[in-house]
Parts: structure tokens; sequence; C-alpha cells
């Protein structure tokens, strides 16, 4: 499987002419939608998903996201699919596991919002949560960044989830020189000491997964 970075929280995911892309926000590539097959989404914030944009230029793709935001697109019929944690469907020759409930806490006078991750074949998104997959995981999506979890989380979420690689997402709250910053405590922490490798990419960037 091919995974291509398209900014902040945003991968496009490749296999047997089959193209997945996940959570096409505000921060990333404005043509992060194009000739993609279906379309996930962990939850409804802009940095995510930005409704008017999907709908403009999604053509027929399949959407695939929690209820609250199946609800805010249900004028497009039975393209979208409400999905929960434990659920599992395929896209093409990609078998997709659902886990998750909840967006992590921002702040207790925030509201609580939906979130669920997908895991794809062994790479698992958990969008805006530290949820940890009930299956093993071979490449983890870590956010590097962001209002809802300190540094010193993440470290304790990779070393909880084991996977066997880490590519940072969720970046575009961090300057180049902060996102560095992360990285290297992340991988001298999480990464070699346990094994494994820790990534901070940049747009467009493309690895080849097993």
């Amino acid at each position: 499987m091919k995974m291509t970075t398209l900014g902040h929280s945003c991968v496009r995911l490749e296999r047997d002419g089959v193209t997945v892309v996940v959570d096409p926000g505000c921060f990333s590539d404005p043509d992060a939608l194009a000739g993609a097959d279906a379309v996930l989404i962990t939850h409804e914030h802009i940095d995510h998903v930005v409704p008017d944009l999907l709908r403009a230029t999604a053509g027929d793709v399949e959407i695939w996201t929690n209820a609250a935001v199946a609800a805010q697109f249900a004028d497009l019929g039975g393209r979208v699919h409400a999905v929960r944690h434990g659920d599992v469907f395929s896209v093409g020759a990609m078998e997709i596991h659902v886990y998750g409930e909840k967006h992590a806490t921002i702040h207790r006078d925030f509201p609580e919002f939906d979130n669920v991750g997908f895991l794809v074949d062994g790479l698992f998104h958990p969008g805006d949560a530290l949820t940890v997959p009930e299956e093993g995981v071979r490449t983890l999506l870590a956010p590097a960044g962001a209002p809802w979890v300190k540094l010193a989380e993440v470290v304790d979420y990779v070393r909880q989830v084991e996977p066997g690689e880490v590519f940072l997402i969720h970046d575009a709250v961090l300057s180049p020189p902060a996102l560095d910053v992360h990285a290297q405590i992340l991988t001298a922490l999480a990464g070699e000491p346990h094994g494994r490798a820790v990534h901070a990419w940049s747009l467009g960037d493309s690895v080849e997964l097993p």
C-alpha cells in the first residue's frame, strides 16, 4: 500500500488501483480529493473536513465517518456511511476496522465531539484521540502537536500501541523548528529505544507500506 501525506492529518492510501483519502481538512492540499474512490473522516473539525469543499470536489466518492458527520451529509444519500467502534468494511482490497468513540478532551468547558479512528491494513489513523486498537498496529499515525494533547502523552501513546513505525501527523499547529524538536523527543523516548523509527515528513512525501 502506498501512503502519501497531503498535509496536517490528511493522507492518501493507494492499493490495487483504489485510492482512499483520510481527513481532507482546511490545512490539506487543495487537490487532496483528486482521484479518490472513498473518503474517511474521523470527526467534524474543519482541519479534518471542509463540508462545502468535500461536496464540491468529491464527485461520486463513498464517504465513511461517524454518525455526527454523516448527518451533515445526509443530502448525499447512500454514498455516506455512518460507522462506529467495532465496525469493519472494505474499500477495494483495503479492509478497514473502526476504533474509538470520542475526541480527546480539549477543555472541560468544551463540548464533547465524536471521533472514530481507522485501521487500514495495519495502518492506524486515530483522528483526534489517543485510541489504542484491539489488534496489532504496524504503522501508527501519531499527533505531533494539538490543543488537546501533551507531548508526554504522545510518547506514552506510542509506547502503548507498540507499532513497528510512526509517522507524525496533525503538524500544522507547529512551526518547523517545533516539529523537529517534537520528532527528536519522540524518537529518543518512544522510537530508537524500542527499535522503531519516528518519521516527520513533508507535504507530498510518499512511502510504500507492506
